[in-house]
């Protein structure tokens, strides 16, 4: 059975998945779109939401988050299966998906909103989550991995027109796969 957050700093009313044997996890890895269509595929992710964490504003807006003056992440909340797909899974996803070295920065996207982070619901997460980054930093040795690793605050869904955005065609309505175990490559675009 899944372990859930006392966090304070959640909401319990938002901040708890549909089934009592799934898990909420939150990764920012820069821009939500590319990140959020690569864990849909997963086998085991049951949910997946953007949206924004970490920030001190309530009820941020992605204009309001593009001012660099909340605080929040571009986050993905994933909710899965972990009897499924173990916690590590997911990590190891995470970790794949953006350059962990670069400091408030993805390729082109700039601002502490689309910096690295792991925001964990509870205890066992924490650990596995802090486990894989020292794995990470002995695989780059030289390069150090900025990734921050914090308690998960609460998520704010971000506007309609983000969520599953891939997927849904993109600026340019061109539909990419969400079907699970697709390995297509994933176009990240406006």
């Amino acid at each position: 059975m899944a372990t859930h957050s006392t966090n304070p700093a959640l909401d319990p009313d938002r901040d708890q998945p549909d089934n009592p044997n799934h898990e909420f996890a939150q990764f920012g890895a820069g821009c939500f779109w590319g990140v959020e269509l690569a864990f849909q595929r997963l086998h085991g992710v049951v949910r997946t939401e953007v949206g924004y964490s970490q920030g001190d504003v309530p009820d941020p807006t992605y204009k309001l988050v593009c001012t660099k003056t909340t605080n929040h992440v571009e986050v993905v909340r994933v909710q899965f299966d972990p009897e499924v797909c173990p916690y590590t899974n997911l990590l190891s996803l995470f970790w794949s998906r953006h350059d962990p070295t670069t400091l408030n920065r993805q390729g082109g996207d700039v601002g502490t909103q689309y910096r690295s982070g792991i925001y964990y619901y509870n205890e066992a997460q924490a650990k596995l989550a802090q486990e894989s980054k020292e794995a990470k930093q002995l695989e780059l040795k030289d390069n150090t991995v900025v990734t921050e690793i914090l308690p998960a605050k609460r998520f704010y869904r971000a506007e309609e027109y983000h969520q599953q955005y891939l997927e849904k065609g993109g600026g340019r309505s061109a539909k990419q796969s969400a079907e699970k175990g697709c390995n297509d490559p994933i176009r990240c675009y406006g």
